[in-house]
C-alpha cells in the first residue's frame, strides 16, 4: 500500500495580504518538491470540502458560520486579529484543508493506505473551538481526529505536534478529553505563549519546551526521552501528525536549530510507532515552516520518512 497525497488547488487562493509569511508560495514550494520521481507511487487525491457536520465536532456554529460567511470582494483582506486574515478564496480553502484531514482518515482508516499528508493551508492548530488565530481558521488535525471517533469508532487517537509554535487551537480541543492524546514540542518562549509543561489536561497533555537556540540534538531528547513514550503508553489506533517545519535553523519566524534529519528521525519513529501499535496509521496534515527552502526540503524528507519508514 502507497501514500496518500490530499491536497487541492483552492488552497492556493487564501491569501493574508501582500508580505505575510503564510502565503501561496508556502504550498507551491511543497507541491513542487513532491513532484520528484521518488514520489510518483504516492496516489494523489483531491480534497473534499469538510462539511457542517464534521466542523461542528470541534468548533461552536457561531465559529463555523462566521468564518464560511466571510468573503471578501476582489483583492480585499479582511484582517480577524493583528495575524491571521482572510480574502476572497480564503473559506474555501479553509474548507478543503479540513476535509483533507478528513479524507485521508477516511482512507486510512478503510485500509486503503497506511499514510497520508495533507498538503494544504491555511494550517490549523492555532485556531480553538471559538476563534480564529495564528494564521488559522478551522483546527485541521482536531477535526481528522474527531471525525475517526465519530464515523470509524476509533476509541483512542494521538495528535502529535512539532511545529515550532504550541498548538494551542489543538490543545483547546481535546485537553479534557482522555481519548485523544496531545503530544507537542515547541519552542518557549514564543508566539502564542501557551504549551507550558504544566499544561496536561486530564493527564493526556504532555508539552516539551524548548529553549531558543535549542537546536536537533535537544529537539531529538525530549522526543526520545518523553514524548515518545507517552505516544507508546497511550497505545492509539491513529496518529495524526501536525507537521510544522518552522523549528527549521532557517525559518524566520523562530529561533530553534532543528534540521531535515531531525524532522525524518521524528517521523520514521512515528511510523516506528504506528507500525507496532496500530497497523502504520498515520495522517500527517502541513502547519507551519516560512522559508520557502527549508520547507521545501524538510516537507519532501517527512514524506520520504512516510513511505520508507
Amino acid at each position: 500500500m502507497s501514500l496518500l497525497l490530499v491536497t487541492h488547488r483552492a488552497c492556493l487562493g487564501h491569501s493574508n495580504g501582500e508580505g505575510h509569511p503564510e502565503e501561496p508560495g508556502r504550498l507551491r514550494a511543497v507541491l513542487a518538491a513532491l513532484e520528484a520521481e521518488e514520489f510518483s507511487t504516492a496516489i494523489q487525491e483531491q480534497a473534499p470540502r469538510a462539511t457542517e457536520e464534521q466542523l461542528l465536532r470541534v468548533h461552536p456554529r457561531h465559529h463555523v458560520e462566521g468564518i464560511l460567511a466571510i468573503r471578501p470582494e476582489g483583492e480585499a483582506i479582511l484582517m480577524l486579529d493583528g495575524d491571521t486574515g482572510m480574502s476572497a478564496g480564503s473559506a474555501e480553502a479553509a474548507l478543503r484543508a479540513a476535509g483533507a484531514g478528513v479524507a485521508a482518515v477516511d482512507a486510512v482508516c478503510r485500509g486503503e493506505v497506511r499514510r497520508a499528508f495533507c498538503a494544504v493551508r491555511p494550517p490549523g492548530h492555532h485556531a480553538e473551538p471559538d476563534r480564529p488565530m495564528g494564521f488559522c481558521l478551522f483546527s485541521n488535525a482536531a477535526i481528522a481526529a474527531r471525525h475517526a471517533q465519530a464515523v470509524h469508532g476509533l476509541g483512542r487517537v494521538a495528535v502529535v505536534d512539532f511545529d515550532v509554535h504550541h498548538g494551542n487551537g489543538t490543545q483547546a480541543a481535546v485537553e479534557a478529553d482522555p481519548t485523544i492524546l496531545f503530544l507537542s514540542s515547541h519552542q518557549s518562549p514564543c508566539y502564542p505563549g501557551t504549551g507550558l509543561e504544566s499544561e496536561t489536561g486530564v493527564g493526556n497533555v504532555f508539552n516539551a519546551t524548548l529553549a531558543p537556540g535549542a537546536d536537533g540534538e535537544a529537539f531529538r531528547a525530549v522526543w526520545r526521552d518523553r514524548l515518545l513514550p507517552a505516544l507508546e503508553s497511550f497505545g492509539p489506533e491513529l496518529v495524526i501528525v501536525s507537521a510544522g517545519f518552522d523549528a527549521h535553523a532557517r525559518d524566520p519566524l523562530a529561533q530553534l536549530r532543528v534540521r531535515e534529519a531531525d524532522f525524518n528521525w521524528l517521523t520514521a519513529e512515528i511510523c516506528r510507532i504506528a507500525d507496532r501499535l496500530c497497523g502504520g496509521r498515520v495522517v500527517s496534515t502541513l502547519e507551519g515552516g516560512y522559508d520557502l527552502e527549508a520547507l521545501a526540503a524538510s516537507a519532501a524528507g517527512h514524506v520520504r520518512a512516510l513511505l520508507c519508514a
